[in-house]
């Protein structure tokens, strides 16, 4: 909790420094904009404006995400974060067309234009390039995409004060404009900035597949026991940034009593926790066989005639009774077969080999790497 608490202050106090530094660009760029009728440079203030509007939407956005889990919400406001984040890429998405309506106004009515040295040196790259890399490095430390997005969109905006200084100096020298035109492609850099920081946002929102070194370290940590034959079926639910929930299941030997697997599933819960920082909600098991040795020749070869298949990419689970003439297993099907499909030709070819078995089969997704 007390993580959670130096986390939001750090995000906080990052988006305040942004916010100042931005509005102090806004002024002076506008002002220079308006007196020199740089159209360029009005809307890199714009720009920067919108900038200073994220910073203060991020704010908000990380107080209430911080905020105690109730009985309406048990697994807190995490996700508030990401409905920030949907927030200020639509900003940014509508401030980068209104740039790009104005600028298209100046190609048809430029108006006059005398530039000054102030002109030509208001255009902050320095201070951008320092506050970009600032806020990006912050949003790394402490896992915020938005902060991480602002660094990113700082640094940018670096390079489009570049073009627009360019610009400046194109026109003091020779007479030529070219500021709307860079407006224009401003605007649409802009436009697409947000688009992207909408559709990456969308994507927790949805929920994408879990982070590849995050599955992997967790089911390490797992198959560490003895006993734990193996670990699968794993889903993480995310609930905000560094608020993730999970369940499992795991194999285990079959002479294993309900007591020691309640041990050890406790054991694994919070080993998982501490290491990872992942809360495990549920840790379902699996029956390993040990008694039957003829179940170890039958699970070798059921497990040849399903990989032999390239749309089955994992076979676990497997549990056969030579009595009772019965065998389950779960298999990972891939995207690229529908699953009713899949089953059907296991059952087919597995009913062939074993004709005398009864086979439950159970198709799972391929939801982690």
């Amino acid at each position: 909790m007390n993580e959670q608490k130096a986390r939001s202050k750090a995000i906080i106090r990052t988006s305040i420094v942004g916010i100042v530094t931005n509005l102090f660009l806004v002024a002076f760029k506008a002002l220079v904009g308006v007196l020199s009728s740089s159209i360029s440079v009005i809307l890199d203030a714009i720009n920067n404006l919108t900038d200073a509007v994220s910073s203060i939407v991020t704010i908000v956005g990380t107080s209430l995400a911080n905020r105690k889990p109730d009985k309406k919400h048990p697994l807190g406001h995490g996700r508030i974060e990401y409905l920030t984040a949907l927030v200020v890429a639509a900003i940014i998405i509508f401030a980068g067309i209104q740039s790009g309506i104005q600028a298209i106004k100046k190609i048809f009515d430029p108006g006059e234009v005398e530039y000054s040295i102030i002109s030509l040196v208001i255009i902050a790259v320095v201070v951008k390039i320092v506050l970009g890399t600032y806020v990006k490095n912050q949003g790394k430390k402490h896992n915020s995409a938005a902060l991480e997005g602002s660094g990113k969109d700082a640094l940018f905006d670096a390079i489009i004060s570049t073009s627009v200084l360019i610009c400046a100096i194109l026109n003091f020298i020779t007479g030529i404009r070219l500021e709307a035109y860079v407006g224009i492609i401003i605007s649409i850099f802009i436009v697409k900035a947000g688009i992207e920081m909408m559709l990456e946002t969308l994507d927790f929102i949805l929920g994408k597949r879990a982070d590849a070194d995050l599955t992997r370290q967790i089911k390490e940590v797992i198959c560490r026991s003895e006993q734990v034959k193996g670990a699968y079926d794993l889903i993480i639910t995310n609930y905000g940034p560094n608020k993730n929930y999970a369940s499992v299941h795991i194999e285990l030997p079959d002479t294993m009593t309900v007591e020691e697997v309640d041990v050890l599933t406790r054991e694994i819960e919070k080993n998982v926790y501490c290491e990872t920082g992942v809360i495990l909600t549920g840790v379902g098991v699996y029956a390993f066989n040990t008694k039957d040795n003829e179940a170890a020749k039958i699970r070798n070869r059921v497990s040849a005639i399903v990989m032999e298949n390239d749309w089955a990419l994992q076979m676990h689970g497997f549990f056969v009774n030579t009595q009772e003439k019965t065998m389950r297993f779960d298999v990972v099907l891939s995207f690229d077969i529908p699953q009713q499909k899949g089953l059907e030709i296991l059952h087919g070819k597995l009913s062939a080999e074993f004709p005398e078995y009864e086979f439950n089969i159970v198709a799972d997704l391929d939801i982690t790497d």
